[in-house]
């Protein structure tokens, strides 16, 4: 089965054990990453439901593409600048192409482990929250500072006639 997905601005043709080179994505090397903006999705002849369809990879680094030299120059005026740049991007092995449930469960995996940190999380939010509510009840009780009288506006002169 194959695939057309969007990622970083740029449409790649993609099916299982292929390899791409994308836009940098987060993530380091051996994370399993989701490429869910998929546009078009098929096998053999036959078109399938893309939105039905996700695209799983694996990142096999993050490393930068080729030099690019950005050369100005104005002819006749002694100037030239010479600047280069090297785009960051992601090596990308596909995994898996088809529906939804096949390519989801390895998030499914690790969305138990969040939902454990999110217990342990509300414990140590609380505390520091009634520590912030001591300072706003304290800068409450201080009457407002009185602000400065506004400056009088300049005599005008008298007209000489």
């Amino acid at each position: 089965m194959f695939a057309v997905v969007r990622t970083g601005g740029k449409q790649y043709r993609v099916a299982e054990g292929d390899k791409i080179a994308v836009e940098k994505l987060a993530g380091e090397a051996g994370d399993t990453v989701v490429l869910e903006d998929v546009l078009l999705a098929g096998e053999a002849g036959k078109l399938a439901d893309a939105s039905k369809v996700t695209v799983s990879a694996e990142v096999i680094a993050q490393a930068k593409s080729e030099k690019v030299i950005v050369f100005k120059k104005r002819r006749r005026h002694n100037y030239r600048r010479k600047a280069g740049h090297r785009q960051q991007m992601t090596l990308l092995r596909i995994t898996g192409v088809g529906e939804g449930k096949k390519a989801a469960a390895p998030k499914k995996e690790a969305a138990p482990k969040a939902t454990e940190e999110a217990k342990a999380a509300p414990a140590k939010k609380a505390a520091p929250a009634k520590k912030a509510a001591a300072p706003k009840a304290a800068a409450e009780k201080k009457p407002a500072a009185k602000k400065a009288p506004a400056k009088k506006a300049a005599a005008k002169k008298a007209d000489k006639e």
